[in-house]
């Protein structure tokens, strides 16, 4: 099956033939760095990181380009780094830091390009002048506007009627403007303001045209794709389309628009102002959401449960259940390679415009399937398609608790007898590599535990003394024992044996 996307542009879902299949060119809009990026930030990053998964997948790791942008220069970031006191370098610096950390911990893989703005203002003079020579732009008051009724075309990309564009972009009220869609493409800077000297005195760009230079500078002129959040459809897209074909006189700049859904948290509009504003990092490093954090790869899950285009709603209950899915696969897939192919149940479905809610229910019947090898092992492959990796240190706690007995030198010992109940875990037991992170999960649950003020035995005397209790039907005492350990952020498990094993509450 050929891979089918859907055109903003066309508003529809058409085959996707790159222009040079040695060179497949995406880009998307990447951070203005003044602040963390909140969980919408980080949805528009996974669905791009796992369209160019795909088409590396396609058409070779070698032959695709992926160019995601870091906007370091914006009012926004002016006005932090003076509400902080700081040098306006060290807050971009410390942001893009923070950016970076969270997309790795997100599961994306680093862009091929990922060009700053402030090192590109060369080209965006150059992109500038294009567009007055050519009767596009003109220049008042030591600012350059871009003539928005010089390009007939404008607003095909987002295909609003003209007032609602007027009421929705957002520009500034000016005597100086000719028209009141006109859009500012350089402004003058004051001292105390970063500039750059420039035909028009010293300034700097406005947000839309640092875009259209980024992308013409690392992709050319007419590139594949050119992605982002819904919110940047309108003015940010339309104005950069409008810019680029007046430029260089093309009647698009992408091929292909594609943009993700909104975002939401509890039914409601993330916003500050209704205390919901939930940043990566703290879904990543606090309790602020659901009373836990949360690992990366059960963020990447919850957003690829609904499909890209569409809003998403992304609740506690949501994060719950992408943990216990992660921690079926981290079992199923435990000691299995990934070398089987991704059946054609998972990977057909992300070829038709990235249907990753299809592919996730292929993937759980993958997982019940999972004791034979090869259903196990393309369940990983597929889980790697998707951008993630299960890691021990997250989801230990999902292995049985003989499995988390198995270490070291006791690995191939127990191979045999493995091998007739838990035929998933069996190879990992005849590995030495597995044996080594076995004994690396042994590290974790003691280092856990000690965090706590508590040793092994310690933790066991408590589950003997609550299974005990359960016995002799001392309800009162068995629930004590689980407050108590729970307040110390030990969850017990309990099945129809009684307490057998426990996971981290956090």
């Amino acid at each position: 099956m050929s891979l089918r996307l859907y055109n903003t542009l066309t508003r529809r879902k058409e085959d996707f033939e790159p222009l040079d299949s040695a060179n497949v060119r995406l880009y998307a809009c990447g951070p203005t760095v003044y602040d963390h990026l909140h969980i919408g930030n980080g949805r528009m990053l996974v669905v791009f990181d796992v369209l160019f998964r795909l088409l590396r997948r396609e058409y070779g790791e070698t032959h695709v380009t992926y160019v995601r942008n870091i906007t370091d220069v914006d009012d926004k970031i002016n006005a932090r780094a003076a509400e902080r006191g700081d040098d306006i370098r060290v807050l971009t610096d410390e942001m893009t830091k923070v950016f970076h950390d969270d997309a790795k911990a997100l599961g994306c893989l680093a862009p091929t390009v990922e060009p700053s703005a402030t090192d590109h203002i060369a080209e965006m003079i150059a992109l500038i002048e294009k567009l007055i020579a050519k009767g596009h732009a003109y220049v008042a008051e030591e600012h350059v506007l871009f003539d928005v009724p010089s390009m007939p075309a404008y607003g095909k990309l987002s295909k609003r009627p003209l007032d609602e564009m007027i009421a929705g972009a957002r520009v500034e009220v000016a005597p100086y403007k000719r028209g009141p869609m006109d859009f500012v493409l350089w402004k003058p800077s004051s001292p105390g303001e970063p500039g750059w000297e420039s035909p028009w005195g010293r300034g700097r760009p406005g947000w839309h045209i640092e875009c259209s230079a980024m992308s013409w500078k690392h992709l050319g002129e007419v590139f594949d794709i050119h992605g982002g959040g819904i919110d940047l459809l309108f003015p940010h897209h339309e104005n950069e389309m409008a810019q680029s074909c007046s430029a260089f006189g093309h009647d698009v700049m992408a091929n292909f628009w594609m943009h993700n859904g909104h975002l939401q948290v509890e039914g409601e509009k993330m916003a500050k102002s209704l205390g919901n504003f939930v940043t990566i990092r703290d879904l990543l490093t606090t309790d602020k959401f659901g009373g836990r954090s949360w690992p990366g790869e059960v963020l990447r899950l919850a957003i690829l449960k609904t499909h890209y285009r569409q809003p998403i709603d992304f609740t506690v209950k949501a994060l719950e259940e992408a943990r216990s899915i992660c921690a079926e696969w981290f079992t199923a897939t435990y000691g299995v390679d990934g070398d089987a192919e991704v059946p054609d149940s998972v990977l057909q479905p992300m070829q038709d415009d990235l249907n990753s809610p299809a592919a996730l229910a292929a993937m759980h019947d993958l997982c019940a399937k999972s004791r034979p090898r090869e259903a196990a092992s393309q369940l990983k492959a597929s889980i790697e398609l998707l951008g993630m990796r299960l890691q021990p240190d997250h989801f230990w706690w999902s292995l049985s608790p003989r499995a988390q007995a198995v270490a070291g030198a006791h690995a191939q010992a127990v191979a045999a007898d493995l091998s007739s109940t838990r035929p998933v875990i069996a190879p990992a037991a005849a590995s030495a590599g597995v044996g080594e992170v076995l004994v690396t999960i042994k590290r974790i649950q003691r280092d856990y535990l000690e965090e706590r003020g508590l040793s092994e035995s310690e933790l066991a005397a408590f589950i003997s003394a609550r299974n005990a209790a359960r016995s002799n039907k001392d309800w009162a005492e068995a629930d004590r024992i689980r407050d108590e350990l729970d307040a110390n952020g030990i969850a017990l498990k309990d099945n129809k044996d009684g307490t057998t094993s426990w996971e981290p509450k956090q």
